[in-house]
């Protein structure tokens, strides 16, 4: 089964700079984007053969997820059940026979980390949500998660160190995610690759130059670990801030 995650930043901008194109040569049976920015029938998106599932924000042009899929769920849910996290498009779970896809755009925490009391509330939130799935059947989490997890994970660890995306606490929050039960995908396969990211910021030449951010992921239930074939990061994709991330699973 082949998976992809991207955040177009954007569909609708995304779809003049090559989407579908990429969505076709990837031929996945699952595809997640995150910040779409739009709300579902803004934009007529012709992909023959798949089930949409979208989750927009109420505030028009944010946040926003959504789900393309050939196999058909047994059921889908939107946000996770808390009422002080609903709002901003932020999830969409889908749940298959073997295993539950939870596709989420997680919080930034802004400039001078503004909004990081939210965020570390959303985290409390969000990892007791995929806990509670996990104990059912295991759990495929994806998207833009907004952290690089460890200094391998962006260019340049030091002059980051507390911003939005880096901080101690962000990180952490990670740390404990990972160790509720789940595998991230790539470090799994490749522990010791350097220079492999999936965001670049627009500014100072920054994609030109790789000086990147690897914050977008495939997290598996660690029971599932055997059956992650590959995990790629499509860095030669353009048409978005991110690069989408695959995962392939035997």
């Amino acid at each position: 089964m082949k998976l992809v995650s991207w955040n177009v930043n954007g569909l609708r901008a995304c779809m003049n700079k090559g989407f579908l194109e990429f969505f076709r040569e990837a031929d996945a049976d699952i595809f997640c984007i995150q910040e779409t920015k739009m709300q579902e029938g803004q934009a007529e998106i012709p992909l023959e053969g798949y089930q949409q599932f979208w989750n927009s924000a109420v505030k028009k042009g944010y946040s926003g997820t959504a789900v393309f899929t050939r196999v058909t769920p047994l059921s889908v849910q939107y946000d996770i059940g808390a009422p002080e996290h609903t709002g901003e498009g932020r999830t969409v779970t889908l749940e298959f026979e073997e295993f539950y896809l939870v596709n989420v755009y997680t919080p930034n925490s802004q400039q001078e980390l503004a909004r990081l009391p939210y965020r570390m509330a959303w985290e409390t939130a969000f990892r007791e949500y995929v806990k509670g799935l996990d104990q059912k059947k295991p759990v495929i989490i994806c998207g833009d998660m907004n952290v690089a997890h460890q200094e391998i994970d962006l260019k340049n660890p030091k002059t980051n160190r507390k911003n939005a995306g880096f901080s101690d606490e962000e990180r952490e929050k990670m740390t404990e995610l990972l160790q509720a039960g789940w595998v991230d995908s790539f470090r799994y396969l490749y522990p010791e690759a350097t220079g492999i990211y999936s965001w670049w910021s627009y500014r100072f030449q920054a994609r030109a130059k790789n000086a990147g951010w690897r914050i977008d992921y495939f997290l598996v239930s660690e029971r599932w670990k055997d059956r992650i074939q590959d995990s790629r990061i499509d860095t030669q994709v353009f048409g978005s801030d991110h690069c989408p991330v695959e995962l392939l699973l035997k």
